[in-house]
């Protein structure tokens, strides 16, 4: 079975078919090192705090193997930090054979198979009471946890053959599709989850009940079903606090969607099972609902890094343009379900915009939530900081770090696709590709320094002549996108696939071109917390300016229109980033001693050039606390004239 974190081979209605990560080779290059290094030091720290926080031995604790009580954790869901890390050691282990890991994965699955009830039921937090099951659907996170026990199963499946867990999580879904049905229990999970698992699991084993049972919590949803009974008021205060139904995203039918609202990650994790649910039975309202929601967010919702979600209180979706910098929420959760749902949505039809989305939230807001070394995380992502905040080694709700771990070892399987018409490229990075089109084995490399340069060059070898396109995602932040073949140079347009169809021989040189001007970008004017401010994005890369780097205080820096940027490539700096230096002007606070407003028509404070520097916003927060922020006023309004004085 190829290793794809979802494999729409047989899925009747999807466009595109992914190259499965075992027939992708990241060869150096930015990635390198990410899906590497980094990713293995991830897995490794990850696994000394699932045991250090007690994780592992409620799985032992349930099964008899200790008598000594786990801690008493925060968190029902504690059991799903477990199967996103061995989904990640799932997709580690099938580009990297090695023992020391595949041992402690067998030891970790022995413990969660023995704590399996006889019935199939795997929930620790429950185990032996069976009283308590299904009672509290809105917020017990029974369903959640079972979703990602199928994901992990499966990955472990497809990459290294295990069984035992695979069988344990068949053997709970089974129960799931028993107990939810039109016959039985009429109630959806609080986290959406399951849905995307169980269509995941039907594609595995061919089995219908499961995508059945999908489709039954994503019809029953928008029912309102999760308001927790009158007399018990904590919940109920709960749900209230949250935001109610819309919160759960159980306020209207799916179908009917138009506006993204509710708890981010279980708002974008529904959306990828209802796009897989579309892929499998080519319902084209269930695709119009998600075109509907996608819009919504990318026009209105989604900050300039591809994070999602702007409020604290609920890690929710805010109102249309309420995106706040410092007190941005942007869950690293909600943009790895963003560039989840992106992923399923670029299968379903074949677009480059959900490509572009997917590469803005990786390389900025997703990156961000891990430290360069592997071993601390951001839970939120905010775009601005008056210092005292950095990542942290593990969180007492601790869905992040597994969470990327498991994204950045399957990434290599979301660089091409295939389709009848031929091989597509996704994402940009220094790798080797091999690939069956028409039963012609076909190997595509790619060599770039991206994302610090904007070429590309790209070798097709075919074992005998064929015919057949190259798609080429023409990136929607380039302005002036070339492509030359044999010494002819296309110009393509941004944010589509250019395609190349040819009979092609040997080995062929594909050279792309994807000038990387240094771009200032503004927000809509609803945006207020922007007004007046701009952004600087370099390729797919949105910058910052930290503290650290320079003299004064970036909160005071502004910018004038026709600034000139001095790009340079440090390879000393941050495992090796591309920096922006440039002349400022910077506001004298002094001035405003014992003030905190001032008249407008008074005469400006004394402001001075300087020169300051800005990084990479994923990469900020590596070098201890620091002051940062990504959005930096325009001078214009700091040049307006004292008033002139009477003459009397």
């Amino acid at each position: 079975m190829p290793v794809n974190v979802v494999n729409v081979s047989r899925s009747p209605h999807a466009c595109l078919r992914p190259v499965p990560i075992d027939n992708v080779d990241i060869v150096g290059g930015f990635w390198g090192r990410w899906v590497g290094e980094t990713a293995r030091e991830a897995i490794w720290h990850q696994y000394r705090m699932l045991e250090e926080s007690d994780r592992l031995k409620r799985f032992r604790w349930a099964a008899g193997r200790t008598s000594e009580r786990p801690l008493r954790s925060l968190f029902v869901f504690d059991d799903s930090d477990v199967y996103k890390w061995l989904e990640a050691c799932g997709y580690y282990l099938a580009k990297r054979k090695e023992d020391e890991l595949k041992g402690v994965v067998e030891s970790v699955i022995d413990d969660i198979v023995a704590a399996q009830e006889e019935d199939g039921y795997l929930f620790t937090e429950h185990h032996g009471a069976p009283e308590r099951r299904w009672q509290n659907l809105t917020f017990d996170h029974e369903l959640y946890c079972a979703g990602h026990l199928i994901q992990g199963a499966i990955a472990l499946h497809r990459s290294v053959g295990e069984e035992k867990l695979f069988w344990a999580a068949v053997k709970f879904a089974n129960l799931i599709a028993e107990t939810f049905n039109p016959d039985g229990i009429r109630g959806v999970c609080g986290h959406p989850e399951i849905e995307m698992a169980l269509i995941e699991l039907y594609r595995e084993t061919g089995e219908k009940r499961y995508l059945e049972t999908a489709e039954f919590f994503i019809n029953e949803r928008g029912r309102d079903s999760l308001r927790p009974p009158p007399e018990d008021r904590l919940s109920n205060a709960l749900y209230r606090i949250f935001g109610g139904a819309s919160y759960f995203v159980d306020h209207a039918p799916v179908r009917e969607l138009s506006e993204i609202v509710g708890h981010a990650v279980r708002a974008l994790y529904l959306n990828c099972g209802v796009t897989d649910l579309y892929m499998e039975t080519g319902e084209r309202s269930l695709l119009d609902a998600m075109e509907r929601l996608w819009r919504n967010f990318v026009e209105r919702k989604m900050y300039i890094t591809g994070a999602a979600g702007s409020r604290y209180v609920s890690e929710a979706f805010g109102d249309d343009y309420e995106l706040p910098n410092e007190r941005a929420y942007a869950e690293t959760c909600a943009s790895i379900a963003s560039f989840m749902w992106n992923w399923r949505m670029l299968l379903a039809m074949g677009e480059a915009r959900f490509a572009d989305i997917m590469e803005l939230a990786l390389y900025n807001s997703i990156l961000s939530g891990i430290s360069l070394d592997g071993t601390r995380y951001f839970y939120m992502n905010p775009l601005a900081s008056s210092g005292g905040y950095s990542r942290s080694p593990w969180f007492p709700c601790a869905c992040c770090p597994p969470n990327i771990a498991r994204l950045l070892t399957s990434l290599p399987g979301y660089f091409y696709s295939t389709s009848e018409r031929g091989l597509w490229v996704h994402l940009y990075g220094s790798s080797k590709a091999t690939v069956n089109l028409d039963g012609v084995g076909v190997v595509f490399r790619q060599e770039t320094d991206y994302p610090w340069r904007g070429e590309v060059k790209m070798t097709v070898e075919c074992e005998e002549p064929a015919t057949f396109s190259l798609l080429l995602r023409v990136p929607g932040w380039c302005d002036e996108p070339r492509v030359n073949v044999d010494g002819r140079v296309y110009r393509p347009r941004p944010s589509t696939y250019f395609e190349l169809r040819r009979k092609w021989r040997g080995r062929t040189t594909v050279k792309a071109s994807f000038p990387m001007k240094v771009r200032k970008i503004a927000s809509h004017p609803y945006v207020r917390n922007n007004v007046g401010h701009v952004a600087l994005a370099r390729g797919p890369t949105v910058y910052c300016l930290e503290s650290v780097d320079n003299r004064v205080d970036p909160r005071l820096v502004a910018l004038e229109r026709g600034t000139v940027f001095r790009e340079r490539f440090r390879r000393e700096l941050l495992g090796g980033v591309a920096t922006l230096s440039f002349d400022a002007w910077v506001a004298d606070s002094a001035g405003w001693s014992g003030r905190l407003y001032r008249s407008v028509e008074a005469p400006m404070l004394g402001r001075r050039k300087t020169r300051v520097n800005a990084i990479p916003y994923y990469a900020w927060a590596n070098r201890g606390d620091s002051v940062m922020t990504v959005w930096l006023p325009l001078i214009d309004y700091w040049k307006r004239a004292p008033p002139k004085k009477s003459g009397r």
